[in-house]
């Protein structure tokens, strides 16, 4: 077999290596220049988000009151970005329980607009407010009772006329230099949306056990459904110190284990009670002196925990209830076994199981 030629080789490396060092895309003047767009397009969005924020009203909340207390559905609809924009909302709605689907336009005139129903509420999106696909089956939709609620930047627009609720998406301008891609305006239309499904999660009360549901097959949904035991840290992991130890070794064990708290020990391994970061700011403010203190006189009695055959799910809605981003992990007779942390229940360090 002939072997291929040697500068083939050579020419292979070549291609696959960095052509730039580090130093030299820094002076490089058309990387300059793409980061000067990129910059200059997020702070266009930015400010779009900030003048919709300004901009929000009543209405807003009164789609919230509607949505949440239909025995419907949220149908949306839309056609080109919008309509890439009312996926997500539907994807974001139905994932937080609000049952929704999209309906794209086009297709509502050919037979799909029998999928309304008078209870369900249709969200509308057009950012000029005059898209025919979507007004054109306007009339249909009022004819079989459903209520719209309407999201656009022209508040004087037939989509806004026709609609129950028009909520102002509209931005200053657009991120495209020709003023003519959606940019800013699809920017600010999903993040309204976004802003309806978090107003809907806080009504409903929505719950990380609500989440798991909806979520069976995705990676939160399978963390969310394992015992404690399986993702808790363990051993050397967990910060603990006994409560005769001095507070400069308390502190000096935080700051080893880096999880904003340590563990207070009995003298049976016991949990007797938890610092944190918090604990140390609050004894600093109301004692004179730290010197020659002891854990045990500034440490939070009586911490919140939970057994080792708890679910992540109902860790996690402890940790929301009580503002905490640790919970330790107790036997039946209060022997600390473990310890979990708000960062590894939600994947944004390095998840651990144990053997």
């Amino acid at each position: 077999m002939n072997k291929p030629p040697r500068v083939a080789t050579e020419t292979m490396k070549m291609d696959s290596a960095p052509m730039f060092s580090p130093e030299q895309r820094k002076e490089d003047p058309s990387h300059q220049e793409a980061l000067r767009i990129a910059r200059n397009v997020l702070q266009i969005e930015a400010e779009g988000l900030l003048y919709l924020a300004e901009h929000l009203d009543e209405r807003f909340a009164e789609a919230v009151d509607w949505i949440y207390g239909t025995p419907g559905r949220v149908i949306v609809s839309g056609v080109g970005k919008s309509g890439i924009v009312g996926r997500k909302i539907v994807a974001t709605l139905s994932s937080t329980g609000t049952p929704s689907l999209f309906l794209h336009p086009v297709e509502a005139m050919h037979g799909d607009l029998g999928m309304v129903r008078r209870e369900d509420i249709v969200l509308a999106l057009s950012n000029s407010g005059e898209t025919d696909e979507v007004n054109f089956i306007l009339p249909s939709i009022r004819g079989i009772g459903a209520r719209i609620i309407a999201f656009t930047g022209n508040l004087d627009s037939t989509l806004a006329r026709t609609s129950d609720i028009a909520i102002y998406t509209g931005v200053p301008r657009e991120a495209c230099p020709l003023g003519l891609a959606p940019t800013a305006s699809s920017t600010a239309m999903l993040a309204m949306g976004d802003a309806l499904a978090v107003a809907l999660i806080k009504k409903r009360d929505f719950q990380p056990k609500d989440f798991r549901r909806f979520h069976p097959g995705g990676q939160l949904g399978k963390r969310l459904q394992v015992n404690v035991r399986e993702v808790m840290r363990t051993g050397p992991e967990v910060p603990a110190v006994h409560r005769n130890t001095p507070l400069q070794e308390a502190v000096e064990e935080i700051h080893r284990k880096r999880m904003g708290a340590t563990l207070v020990l009995g003298g049976d391994g016991t949990l007797d009670g938890i610092f944190t970061d918090g604990d140390l700011r609050r004894a600093f403010q109301n004692l004179p002196d730290l010197r020659g203190r002891t854990v045990e006189e500034v440490m939070s009695r009586d911490p919140r925990s939970m057994g080792p055959d708890g679910s992540v799910a109902e860790a996690l809605e402890v940790m929301e209830r009580h503002l905490i981003t640790v919970l330790p992990v107790v036997d039946g007779r209060g022997r600390v076994l473990g310890i979990l942390h708000l960062h590894d229940l939600l994947g944004k360090g390095q998840i651990r199981f144990t053997a």
